[in-house]
């Protein structure tokens, strides 16, 4: 039976938080037949969150990428799908050649920088003209595009990244060793190397990092934290599953964001790990810089925003939330905010809005 919306991924994993587990259980939930295309894993799974899986083999690397594009297009215009939901700018491609299904574009984040590490300088500002230039053209063909965060698209349907309650009780903070908590993707980029330099002044504080490196540096980081004698201190659980990770989130203190300044991505982040710890009633340390972030956490009073560079100032954010009182105010405060102002359901009924109105008048 051919779906009504076809989740198409050239890259993502096939239980992917945002694709399948937000926005792909939202509208099965709805009543609808969802199924995510994405690159096949030897663990890949039947179906997910009430959404069927379907994989397809991909190599590695990105010209490949790009070179697979056609046979992208073809395997989306073979589902049958009534829409096509694209999630990166070549499954975009692929879903406009996928015509006559109708077209979602999924914006996750700033894709014209994503170069900016590949290129000389000076070739910076020309690939970021010509790649913007190719969004807005394909933006122009879909018949709706949705952002995970501000400041993508101006023009876009926002269905941000919060998250839903799992039903874990909050953390209840008490006096003792903090245990921070890292969340998802782990990088030089993402902070490591000022995470362990705080966490050397940190006194006895512990460290959890539930997620995986993404830049194979894990043997960089663990060599460090092996000079800094810091080893019996973390504990590095894996990539964990949305009801796992509630679990740890309430059994730690303080979460943590270090996303590292020089990148348009980590300006106008918005990571799924803010709203998991905050519905975990855990204060944040987070980025300054890091607008959408800083937004969420000044209004709600819910962290402390700070120089994430300058791991000094990590560590004194660290040493300051040692307080039980200050955590449990802005854990309450945190977890208030997500239930109420950041709510996942109210971005899920945005989707299904959408939706609606798209497959009202599709045949």
């Amino acid at each position: 039976m051919r779906p009504d919306v076809l989740m198409l991924s050239a890259a993502h994993p096939p239980d992917d938080v945002r694709i399948v587990r937000r926005e792909g259980a939202a509208l099965a939930a709805a009543g609808w037949r969802v199924t995510h295309l994405c690159p096949a894993r030897a663990d890949m799974p039947a179906a997910c969150a009430g959404v069927a899986i379907q994989g397809f083999a991909r190599r590695p690397g990105w010209w490949a990428r790009l070179r697979h594009i056609p046979q992208l297009a073809r395997l989306a215009r073979a589902s049958g799908a009534r829409v096509i939901h694209a999630h990166e700018p070549d499954s975009w491609a692929a879903a406009l050649l996928a015509r006559p299904a109708r077209v979602v574009l999924d914006v996750h984040e700033h894709y014209p920088s994503r170069l900016d590490a590949r290129l000389p300088r000076a070739l910076r500002p020309i690939a970021r003209a010509a790649l913007s230039a190719a969004c807005r053209a394909m933006a122009r063909r879909a018949d709706a595009v949705v952002v995970a965060k501000d400041g993508l698209q101006a023009d876009a349907l926002p269905v941000r990244n919060y998250a839903p309650d799992a039903g874990v009780a909050p953390r209840i903070h008490t006096p003792g060793p903090l245990h921070l908590l890292h969340i998802g993707a782990i990088s030089r980029a993402r902070g490591w190397p000022q995470l362990l330099a705080a966490l050397a002044l940190a006194r006895d504080a512990r460290l959890t990092i539930a997620g995986r490196f993404t830049d194979n540096t894990q043997d960089d980081f663990l060599a460090d934290a092996g000079a800094r004698g810091l080893l019996p201190r973390i504990t590095l659980a894996g990539w964990l599953a949305p009801d796992a990770l509630a679990r740890l989130a309430a059994t730690a203190d303080i979460n943590l964001i270090l996303f590292q300044p020089g990148e348009e991505n980590h300006r106008l982040a918005l990571p799924h790990k803010l709203a998991d710890g905050m519905l975990a009633g855990l204060p944040t340390i987070a980025p300054a810089f890091a607008e959408e972030v800083a937004r969420m956490l000044r209004g709600a009073e819910a962290g402390l925003l700070v120089d994430v560079a300058d791991p000094r100032a990590i560590a004194d954010a660290i040493e300051q939330l040692r307080d039980p009182a200050l955590r449990a105010r802005s854990g309450t405060n945190a977890r208030r905010a997500a239930l109420q102002d950041f709510s996942w359901e109210g971005e899920a009924e945005k989707l299904r809005g959408l939706y609606r109105n798209l497959l009202e008048t599709t045949p």
